[in-house]
């Protein structure tokens, strides 16, 4: 069963929250952090994207670069611009896109969880991904951003958040580069405390939805830490990680979609051909089509959109991998007839998320850039659960959870 505990936030005092909250470190380059960050010196980004202290082109793996960041992150609570909440407790988060609202708890959650699958994964991580975010984790001692999880739907914590956001948030503001609402309520009650402390006891797993990497970083970090404390006893706060939780009904999974510079030797005709042999190809014209089930893909090739149907035979039903839309893809378009092997490295093959729609694909393949563009039905939570549940991993480039985990709200110090 999941065990998570209350803990005592590092945040901005509320007049200062927009000053210091950010997108996430890995959503944005370091010339947009840069530009982003501009001449204001609270921004987070001098935390997590600190390389934007140092001269341009400055790598963000430099030695330097890391220590910076400790730097700055002293340098905030020195100032004020982060404070320390006197008291360990949880908080609520709420996200609002496209008038849809999805909150959630904020907690403690538990490193042995994660070593020992009660906290699911779905995607491989990289080692030097990992590194770099143990790095980051271990000069700073704390969780500068938030993982993301879902959990199953649970009444109880569901009437626990709507007492709360009945009154006024904490934070509440529109960022301004996404556009979305976020809002911050504090579980400070001792009674609601354990409430969701007992309720998360209940739940046999949580489930990883949006940062693999973070997660897998604090929780190694967390490991180590105990391995090298002679003194360890299971209580440090090490031994816990920030992360955000919310009801997996309510999570939006947009569609991630793919682009490809050539058709690998083939002309138009001759690669509508080969689809032919494992999809039903139908000529939709030139407006923007949009698939709108599972296993019918659309395809943008020489000024038309076509959908693609998967044949019968062609997936598995019983296969929670085999059955996903961006197996089929890969295994029948990508890798049988483009050639595209490893979607982590070719160059060939361009992702772009969901939120920049299908005018997108349209405007990269129009411009030359690239010669086809295939969009695809997103991933339900309910997939990502059944394979986390059932021990398997995701393909690459599989999901895109929108809107983002703003950063800089609350920190969590592993002292």
């Amino acid at each position: 069963m999941a065990v998570v505990k209350p803990f005592r936030g590092i945040r901005p005092p509320k007049e200062l929250v927009e000053k210091v909250e950010s997108r996430p470190y890995d959503v944005l380059d370091s010339e947009e952090a840069r530009l982003e960050a501009g001449d204001n010196e609270m921004s987070l980004y001098h935390i997590i994207k600190p390389e934007i202290d140092f001269e341009p082109g400055t790598s963000e793996y430099d030695a330097r670069v890391y220590e910076k960041a400790a730097e700055n992150f002293c340098k905030f609570q020195e100032k004020g611009w982060l404070v320390q909440d006197d008291k360990e407790q949880y908080y609520i988060y709420a996200q609002t896109m496209n008038n849809k609202t999805q909150y959630g708890l904020v907690v403690g959650a538990y490193v042995d969880d994660y070593l020992n699958g009660v906290i699911k994964k779905h995607e491989l991580t990289r080692r030097d991904k990992e590194e770099d975010r143990m790095k980051h984790v271990r000069v700073n001692n704390a969780n500068i951003e938030p993982v993301f999880f879902a959990y199953p739907d649970n009444a109880v914590l569901d009437v626990l958040i709507k007492k709360y956001i009945s009154s006024n948030p904490e934070y509440d503001f529109i960022a301004p580069v996404d556009g979305f609402r976020h809002q911050l309520w504090i579980i400070d009650d001792d009674a609601d405390i354990q409430t969701v402390t007992d309720e998360f006891g209940k739940m046999p797993y949580l489930y990883i939805a949006d940062g693999h990497h973070r997660s897998a970083a604090a929780a190694l970090v967390g490991a180590e830490k105990a391995k090298q404390n002679p003194n360890h006893t299971g209580k440090e706060e090490y031994n816990y990680f920030m992360a955000v939780c919310f009801q997996a009904s309510q999570l939006t999974i947009l569609d991630y979609n793919r682009v490809v510079k050539d058709l690998n030797g083939l002309s138009n005709d001759e690669f509508l051909s080969a689809l032919a042999k494992k999809f039903i190809v139908e000529n939709k014209g030139t407006e923007i089509f949009r698939p709108m089930k599972l296993h019918e893909f659309s395809l943008y090739l020489d000024g038309h959109w076509y959908s693609l149907t998967a044949k019968d035979g062609t997936y598995d039903n019983s296969d929670p991998i085999g059955v996903l839309d961006v197996d089929i893809s890969s295994r029948l378009i990508l890798d049988d007839i483009l050639g595209i092997k490893d979607l982590r490295s070719d160059k060939r093959i361009d992702f772009v998320g969901g939120l920049r729609g299908l005018g997108e694909l349209k405007r990269r393949v129009d411009s030359g850039e690239m010669k086809m563009a295939l969009a695809l039905y997103p991933v339900s939570m309910s997939q990502i659960m059944d394979i986390a549940d059932s021990g398997k991993i995701m393909p690459p480039k599989a999901t895109w959870f929108e809107p983002k985990l703003r950063s800089g709200l609350i920190i969590h110090k592993l002292v």
